[in-house]
């Protein structure tokens, strides 16, 4: 019987196929040896005469069919191996693809939840510190405020200057001796001073404060942010000046009653 030839492909085959190619190849020839041996005892004690009986090419021809008979079985049964090995592997390999998916988006949803909580912790801070500064500036700007502003002596002297100062951002003219040499003639320097014998005074305003000045001159040319208190010497000076300087065009141009 002539050796049989196995497709290249076979060949190829990975460890476990070759040990079912192995065992099917042995099963394949002890079929073709039993199919070969004689089945009777005649053909035993005539060994000869039937070997004379029986043609050569009628032998040939039936070893060789069997032959082919296993070697497609062969080959049918290494192609289904073949196919459940592949669709075995195809499946590891989804499993495996599934599995690196799902790492992934765990990694990507526990790296986005890890930013949004850097991102909320630095915005906080960012706020805190942003308070922080402000109440610092505010702070440091009220001290600055504190520190600027000028404490005036409770006397003449230090109501003069203050009322300097409130004339000087409201823009009412007035020097320092023009307004204490005023002050000196009109009332000697007395905050409390009232004049009850002039004609104001007989008219029922009398003149009042460092500069004389009655209630509706004072209400007309009071100046905002200083007392409504015709006796307080600050707002009394400011608003005298006030009046002077619209009437007089300064308090320095007044030497006599006004």
């Amino acid at each position: 019987m002539s050796a049989t030839r196995i497709p290249s492909r076979l060949r190829r085959l990975n460890k476990v196929q070759k040990i079912s190619v192995a065992g099917v190849s042995a099963l394949g020839v002890a079929a073709l040896t039993f199919s070969l041996v004689p089945s009777n005892a005649d053909a035993e004690i005539a060994p000869q005469a039937a070997a004379a009986a029986a043609p050569v090419a009628l032998t040939n021809a039936t070893g060789t069919a069997q032959a082919k008979t296993v070697q497609n079985s062969m080959i049918e049964q290494h192609s289904t191996a073949e196919k459940l090995v592949k669709a075995a592997d195809a499946a590891k390999a989804k499993a495996a693809a599934e599995t690196k998916a799902k790492a992934a988006k765990a990694k990507a949803a526990s790296e986005a939840k890890a930013k949004a909580a850097a991102d909320a912790k630095d915005k906080a801070e960012k706020a805190a510190k942003a308070k922080a500064d402000a109440k610092k500036r505010a702070s440091e700007k009220a001290n600055r405020s504190t520190a600027r502003k000028p404490v005036y002596a409770n006397n003449l002297d230090g109501w003069i200057r203050e009322a300097m100062a409130i004339m000087k951002k409201e823009g009412i003219p007035g020097s320092y001796e023009g307004i204490h040499r005023n002050i000196i003639r009109e009332s000697s320097g007395n905050r409390w001073a009232i004049n009850n014998w002039d004609i104001n005074a007989r008219n029922g305003i009398p003149s009042k404060g460092l500069l004389q000045v009655i209630q509706p001159t004072f209400d007309r040319y009071h100046v905002a942010g200083t007392k409504k208190d015709l006796y307080d010497p600050v707002a009394n000076i400011v608003a005298a000046c006030n009046y002077a300087a619209d009437r007089y065009g300064s308090m320095d141009n007044v030497n006599s009653a006004y």
